[in-house]
């Protein structure tokens, strides 16, 4: 039977792969609160009870997970503490919902979304764009990246302020041992050393490496490592459906 975290209990609505053992879930294990707005790129599309992380790519532009399509949902930037009215904060709406057309929910393939805010963000110190991969080359095993988010934390506590950890990229032959469905796609990150630093943070939030956005969060099970939408390999469609 599929787990999933409160926060996202609404994907029970979708199949859930690799049965017994993967869960598109929002998690921060291991982690630490994030100094107050160290991640200005970071966006939390609030979708009614429930929530998913997102990034600012383009002052007009946030992309998240496919499967956080649960709804309308309105979207906030300059956050640290969700549930206090901060000053640093924007919101705003979602225009258009850019869903990549080959999403899978089954699979969770292609796990990748677009949206197209209704206004333009203000740039500022608190809310600022990531870059995205200038080409579609695999990350070297090892590297070193980031995640943040305001999911659930250690021991299933729900934090409303913004939690960070740091995870490794893992090799793709490794990675087929825990996923044997894992496919170009996608690539995988944890620890390789304490199961308790390895983590997801909230669904459709960025992985950062070397302070570019290589992946989304996208699905994992409740020991390490997890699974990332891998950014390189969809730059064409996001060009594309950024260009319109």
């Amino acid at each position: 039977m599929c787990q999933t975290q409160p926060l996202l209990v609404l994907l029970l609505l979708l199949s859930c792969p690799w049965a017994n053992a993967s869960a598109l879930r929002s998690q921060i294990v291991g982690g630490h609160e994030a100094e107050p707005h160290a991640h200005p790129y970071m966006a939390y599309l609030k979708l009614g009870v429930s929530g998913c992380g997102g990034f600012l790519v383009a002052p007009d532009w946030v992309m998240t997970a496919a499967h956080c399509r649960l709804g309308n949902a309105t979207v906030i930037l300059g956050a640290h503490n969700i549930l206090e009215p901060e000053k640093t904060q924007q919101v705003r709406g979602v225009l258009r919902y850019h869903m990549h057309p080959e999403y899978n929910p089954e699979t969770v393939s292609n796990d990748i979304m677009l949206l197209k805010l209704t206004a333009k963000a203000t740039l500022n110190d608190y809310v600022k764009t990531i870059p995205l991969p200038k080409t579609s080359s695999d990350l070297p095993t090892g590297t070193k990246c980031s995640i943040a988010g305001w999911g659930m934390i250690d021991d299933d506590r729900a934090t409303s302020k913004l939690f960070e950890t740091k995870v490794s990229i893992y090799s793709r032959r490794k990675c087929i041992h825990f996923y044997p469905n894992l496919d170009t796609g996608m690539v995988c990150a944890g620890s390789f050393h304490e199961l308790r630093d390895s983590s997801q943070g909230d669904s459709g939030g960025p992985l950062v490496c070397n302070k570019v956005a290589q992946g989304i969060v996208s699905f994992g099970r409740d020991n390490p490592p997890g699974v990332y939408t891998r950014i390189s390999h969809y730059l064409p469609w996001i060009h594309k459906i950024m260009k319109k």
